[in-house]
């Protein structure tokens, strides 16, 4: 199959997982135009299971070639003996994810990576050696082989307790690059194998990366699903439109940034919103990056920044609950009197657009009561299966009824919206398959995943 990209040079800001670099925290990134082309044009086809022809067009470069380069294939690595002091029971009504004891080559967070297990080769033993006893799956244990998850059975032959040692094979992801040389040589790096947020190789001085091949755990063959060229190197921003149509929805909370007035921000939501599985949240999570990058827009803003949010959570939770109790509606986000009110809700993802008018439009009630003005982030892609999808790349539109609601509602309303899922929606173009920016594998975004969420609200503010 072949698939063409066309590679353009643009603005440096970008993910730092593109090329592995260390950054400032509060910026997205900057790739080295060394590292690309002012004007590249690169055909991918897959000839075989494991090679990816390269293909380079004419530019006022050089002359076009083509050349061929050999994949590695995902390394199956072997776990002996993995010591567990006492395995819970196996809960077949628990999330598929939560159903035992994880296996810890394949944590990722306080979950594990799913699709890197070779199930077939779990052994469970009362000892280290080949010797010991061997527990019988389905009898004295039971895995969940796609998650990676083992617990015992009620009736089996491990108590409560009891030391087991579980040895197993699996594999995994990496981001592997394609680059081309200052000497006209194509180079293929493989980047470093890890279980969670895997990012390619660095860019050396006087390369261009043409591409990204990921490899995302135990697979037989490549398929274009695996091929990320690079199309785009940051994030087509837009024109001037967006902050002069924020101007006119949040005026006063604009008024206030120019002015010096205290302009008090509530940034409300969900685990997202919330940060605590980041290392540094006060440092990371995503209001923190944009109010860092407010005040150096706005030198004289004084910013006040509140944080109300609630793990695994929507709005309907906190409209909810009780007065009196943490995360009540009227307390924690009314009562606080913000100027400006900034939702982010990925667990509201399950609301369809009828819903979302009924639920938000009650909201935008609440906030027009207490004159807070508010800007709506569209949320981040989640984990593919979880959206419907089943690729990483081609995904430009956001398949989900929540977000073309939220689109719908912010423009019926005249509301601000931070369009990050747009964003996302972008990052295969950008090399980057988006599931790798999450430290779960599932819905949680590092820190470069959540400056996507600073950078779509920095394009509604003005320049000045």
């Amino acid at each position: 199959m072949l698939l063409s990209i066309w590679t353009q040079a643009k603005s440096s800001n970008f993910i730092s997982a593109i090329n592995n670099l260390v950054l400032p925290v509060f910026v997205s990134g900057i790739i080295s135009t060394a590292c690309f082309a002012a004007e590249n044009s690169t055909q991918l086809t897959l000839p075989d299971d494991w090679e990816v022809q390269v293909h380079c067009a004419s530019t006022g470069e050089g002359s076009a070639f083509t050349a061929a380069v050999s994949v590695p294939p995902p390394a199956v690595l072997a776990v002996a003996a993995e010591r567990h002091n006492g395995l819970p029971i196996y809960n077949p009504q628990a999330s598929a994810y939560a159903r035992g004891a994880r296996l810890e080559a394949l944590k990722s967070d306080k979950f594990t990576a799913s699709d890197l297990l070779v199930a077939e080769s779990v052994i469970v033993r009362s000892g280290p050696a080949e010797s010991d006893s061997r527990f019988l799956r389905g009898q004295d244990y039971e895995l969940e082989s796609r998650w990676g998850r083992i617990g015992r059975l009620p009736n089996g032959r491990i108590k409560e307790g009891d030391v087991v040692y579980v040895s197993y094979r699996h594999a995994l992801p990496r981001i592997d690059s394609i680059f081309l040389g200052a000497n006209g040589a194509i180079e293929y790096r493989t980047g470093q194998p890890r279980a969670e947020t895997p990012v390619p190789p660095e860019c050396a001085d006087g390369q261009r990366r043409l591409a990204n091949i990921w490899i995302p755990g135990p697979i037989e063959r490549l398929t274009t699903d695996h091929l990320f060229p690079i199309m785009e190197t940051a994030y087509p921003e837009s024109a001037a439109m967006v902050p002069r149509i924020a101007e006119q929805r949040i005026p006063h909370a604009i008024a206030k940034l120019r002015s010096g007035e205290t302009l008090r921000i509530l940034a409300w939501g969900d685990s997202v919103t919330d940060g605590a599985y980041l290392k540094d949240p006060e440092r990371d999570r995503w209001q923190s990056q944009f109010v860092h990058r407010l005040k150096k827009r706005f030198p004289t803003a004084n910013i006040e920044l509140i944080t109300e949010a609630w793990g695994g959570r929507t709005t309907g939770s906190y409209l909810a609950a009780p007065l009196g109790q943490p995360h009540n509606f009227q307390q924690t986000v009314l009562d606080v009197r913000p100027d400006l009110i900034i939702s982010e809700f990925v667990n509201d993802a399950h609301l369809n657009e009828a819903r979302v008018e009924e639920r938000y439009g009650k909201l935008l009630s609440e906030f027009q009561k207490i004159n807070a003005e508010w800007i709506i982030l569209t949320p981040h892609y989640v984990r593919p299966d979880w959206m419907d999808l089943d690729r990483q790349r081609d995904i430009d539109d956001d398949p989900r009824p929540y977000v073309k609601g939220l689109r719908s509602f912010a423009a019926k309303h005249q509301l601000a919206l931070a369009d990050a899922s747009l964003r996302y929606g972008r990052l295969w173009r950008q090399g980057i398959p988006y599931n790798t920016l999450m430290v779960n594998c599932i819905n949680h975004p590092n820190a470069s995943g959540l400056a996507i969420f600073a950078d779509a609200l920095m394009e509604l503010m003005p320049r000045n």
